[in-house]
């Protein structure tokens, strides 16, 4: 058996426009996403969030499907615009009531809620004034995070100012892929350095009013970089996408400011650091006690001409080239590699300057049926499952401080512009009748937990 350290946390995540559903119901007013995915072409087949899982008025049962699993957390995120519909101002009682059910749901439960104030689902009023390309944003989001976390601070203790933000840049305001569906590779950098802002901004407004107990994270999406071959050419490229996709947030977040090297690198897009005002980097530097690590695959790099630069969120970049993914892939196309998130783990454990991790996204994309007996054999995300657990352990047996994992995610759900064309619920959804099923990957999930840990070979758990 691979046995994982005794306080270690086990747990599934979700995030509220996913799942929630109920997009006007009780005041909740417009997001991002509300818009994005109302626009001819912007998200497959034409999905919207609305009805997603319904979980906002299926959250009791999900939570009790929750502790049938043996989940000890439960990570969820807070919709800015159920609380704040324009953003600023006026707050609805009815949005802030609904995560009190929630959480005390949870509680009740014997279930640790860890609440993420920020997962994409910015008010669209908001976007109307620049969004974060806006630095105003920034203080907006600080005072909303004050007034969720004044309302569930004495029962929820671990809080996450933004989950991914590289992408709410980058794919937001870079490619375009994302809401609010901007293409422009300045606006992206600027985009990331008031989303820093506003984690910075956030974290001290908790701390402010929060007790000792309480611990405050960011989460970020990281993914380990491997050249086509060991050329200096080769490594050139992979310290390029690892700058812009890895560092540019991370270093600062530590503390180090913008890594030279991607300022460097960007700096043919012009002087996008006109944003950063004094002090700015300080407050994105406030201290915080967990970094939540999301990651999914890793990603294969060339070099490239000097003067190429590569479509998608790199864009930024130039002389560097994409490569396909390799071996098997998930449903979304990604690349299954294992070994790749042992080597991030060690990586970013050396790195974050002795600040623990916990993994807080970790999952697989694939189709699934339910069967005639009525049960999910879901063998493809199940393995996935298991290898990434065992890297987990790996990266904790060679030293990296990993306090818990949490799987993504709890339920299939609205996967962005994939519509629900992708599942990545350990829990199957029919979206037509909300039927739950509990898949193969969940009911392994929840032996592992129970074990705390697993065998170290084989995947019957």
């Amino acid at each position: 058996m691979l046995t994982f350290p005794p306080d270690f946390l086990w747990g599934a995540a979700t995030a509220a426009f996913q799942i929630e559903g109920a997009t006007t119901v009780d005041g909740r007013g417009p997001s991002i996403w509300d818009t994005f995915a109302g626009t001819p072409g912007k998200v497959l087949a034409g999905d919207t969030g609305d009805p997603a899982c319904d979980h906002y008025h299926r959250y009791q049962s999900d939570v009790d499907l929750m502790k049938s699993l043996g989940l000890a957390s439960y990570r969820f995120s807070v919709a800015w615009p159920r609380i704040q519909p324009s953003g600023s101002g006026q707050v609805e009682e009815r949005g802030l009531a609904f995560y009190d059910r929630l959480v005390d749901s949870l509680l009740e439960k014997d279930i640790q809620p860890l609440a993420t104030l920020y997962h994409w689902d910015l008010p669209q009023v908001l976007e109307d004034f620049g969004g974060w390309r806006n630095r105003d944003t920034a203080y907006r989001f600080a005072e909303y995070a004050a007034i969720v976390h004044e309302r569930l601070g004495d029962r929820v203790q671990a809080w996450t100012t933004l989950n991914e933000p590289w992408v709410s840049a980058f794919l937001g305001y870079g490619n375009g892929i994302h809401a609010p569906g901007v293409t422009d590779a300045v606006a992206s950098l600027e985009a990331a350095h008031h989303l820093l802002l506003a984690h910075g901004l956030a974290t001290q407004a908790l701390r402010a009013q929060a007790p000792d107990t309480h611990r405050l994270s960011i989460v970020l999406n990281f993914s380990t970089i491997w050249g086509d071959s060991d050329s200096e050419a080769s490594k050139e490229a992979v310290r390029k996408v690892d700058g812009l996709q890895n560092r540019i947030l991370l270093d600062p977040i530590l503390g180090k400011g913008y890594p030279l090297d991607v300022l460097q690198d960007t700096s043919w897009l012009g002087d996008w650091t006109n944003v950063v005002r004094d002090g700015d980097m300080e407050t994105i530097a406030t201290p915080i006690d967990w970094i939540g690590v999301n990651y999914y695959n890793p990603t294969r790099v060339a070099p490239a001409d000097p003067g190429f630069v590569p479509a998608g969120p790199h864009a930024g970049l130039r002389g560097v080239a994409l490569q396909p993914p390799q071996g098997e892939l998930t449903g979304f196309g990604w690349e299954q590699n294992a070994d790749a998130f042992t080597e991030l783990l060690v990586r970013l454990s050396r790195d974050v300057d002795g600040i623990p991790l916990v993994v807080t996204e970790n999952g697989s994309a694939f189709p699934d049926v339910v069967d005639a007996s009525g049960h999910v054999h879901d063998v493809a995300r199940t393995k996935y499952l298991v290898d990434h657990v065992r890297a987990v352990h790996r990266a904790i047996s060679e030293g990296a401080d990993i306090r818990g994992y949490l799987a993504w995610s709890l339920l299939d759900n609205f996967e962005w512009a994939a519509g629900y064309s992708q599942r990545f619920g350990i829990v199957h959804v029919d979206f037509e009748t909300q039927r739950r099923t509990v898949k193969e990957s969940a009911a392994t999930l929840s032996r592992i937990i129970g074990q705390n840990g697993l065998p170290a070979h084989g995947y019957t758990v």
